[in-house]
């Protein structure tokens, strides 16, 4: 029993300093920006934070998360101030995943508590949460008073800092993109195609043609009606891609790091090498580890017309409850099908090859 005392308060303490040591590392993976950029944009704007708010909090959290994981393992103030910080923490954090999963259920999603490292969902991360609080009641039942509360407030004051400060030297606050006047998701182009690098033999021969025919916009609406086509819209894709809203377009949203991406992608241009018909693929690439991109389109065995987005424009331009890879169908810039993630809403290839061949009547229907 005597054994068990003593080592028992030791035992909670490194369990709930290495959880908080890992939820603020893992919110830093795969890269801290994109990790915290995509924290904001997932879990902080659908509460309600706006931009300019969310890249302070943001790393103002995470730094308190892993101050506070170090500072259970120090004497100083840790009856005092240090669980009760980390029991307060827990509770706000426990409530916001309670009311969440009242409003939305919590059987699905990532809670965003271990990042993308440790996908999570809100029941999880509630039982989780309050095994750690009542973990930490009784280790304030443990600790004998004043005798293991070292007074040296600046120990605290001087961890938590340093940790802030840690989390916006790796995560450096960058300037918000120029935003255009078609869209609040602003391209940054590292390099842009204008046409199919590979287009085959085939699609040379008709493309004057097909030139010739959007050149003669009277002509086309006519045409477009009589070939049971919907009616021109605007996307908002245009503003990347120049044709995107004329005729059938794919759309993708991808990493190029990400190999559900690049799966994607190979699937897409073996489609299109069986189907000269085949809609044109372009791609909007996340500004993360864009040194890839070469090497994603020699996997997939060819290249598509590309642009890269920074991480936040990506992630509103795909939509903050979704995930990559995202594929999009466009018919005279109307959305007709859209795919996205790895689970229920993932890219099937023989879905859009279905989709592809109904008229706009039949896909009414």
């Amino acid at each position: 029993m005597e054994n068990l005392k003593k080592y028992l308060p030791w035992t909670i303490r490194i369990l709930i300093s290495f959880l908080f040591l890992i939820s603020a590392v893992a919110k830093l993976y795969p890269s801290p920006y994109f990790a915290i950029s995509t924290f904001e944009v997932k879990q902080l704007y659908p509460m309600g934070f706006s931009e300019d708010f969310s890249v302070f909090f943001s790393r103002i959290l995470i730094g308190i998360e892993l101050a506070l994981g170090l500072l259970l393992l120090q004497p100083h103030y840790l009856k005092k101030w240090v669980i009760p910080a980390t029991i307060l923490m827990l509770v706000v954090f426990t409530t916001h995943l309670t009311i969440d999963t009242i409003q939305n259920g919590g059987n699905t999603g990532n809670c965003g508590c271990f990042g993308s490292l440790l996908p999570m969902t809100p029941i999880e991360a509630i039982i989780k949460n309050v095994i750690a609080i009542i973990l930490l009641a009784y280790l304030l039942y443990l600790l004998p008073k004043g005798a293991t509360d070292k007074k040296n407030f600046w120990v605290l004051t001087t961890v938590t800092l340093a940790c802030i400060l840690a989390i916006f030297m790796m995560a450096p606050i960058q300037p918000k993109a120029v935003e255009g006047n078609i869209d609040d998701a602003t391209a940054l182009p590292i390099e842009s195609l204008e046409t199919f690098p590979t287009q085959s033999a085939d699609s040379l021969a008709t493309a004057p043609a097909a030139e010739t025919k959007t050149a003669e916009t009277p002509v086309v609406e006519a045409e477009a009606k009589a070939a049971d086509e919907p009616a021109p819209q605007k996307s908002g894709y245009a503003q990347y891609f120049s044709k995107a809203d004329k005729g059938k377009k794919i759309i993708c949203l991808f990493v190029p790091g990400c190999d559900h991406c690049r799966d994607v992608a190979k699937e897409l241009a073996e489609m299109r090498a069986k189907n000269k018909n085949f809609p044109e693929v372009s791609v909007l690439f996340m500004n993360e580890e864009p040194e890839k991109i070469p090497d994603f389109f020699k996997f997939a065995g060819t290249e598509y017309p590309y642009k890269v987005l920074e991480v936040i424009p990506f992630w509103k331009l795909l939509g903050t409850s979704k995930d990559t890879p995202g594929v999009i169908y466009l018919w005279n810039g109307n959305k007709i099908k859209e795919w996205d993630g790895i689970n229920e809403k993932k890219f099937v290839g023989s879905e859009l090859q279905n989709v592809l061949k109904k008229s706009y009547s039949e896909l009414k229907k």
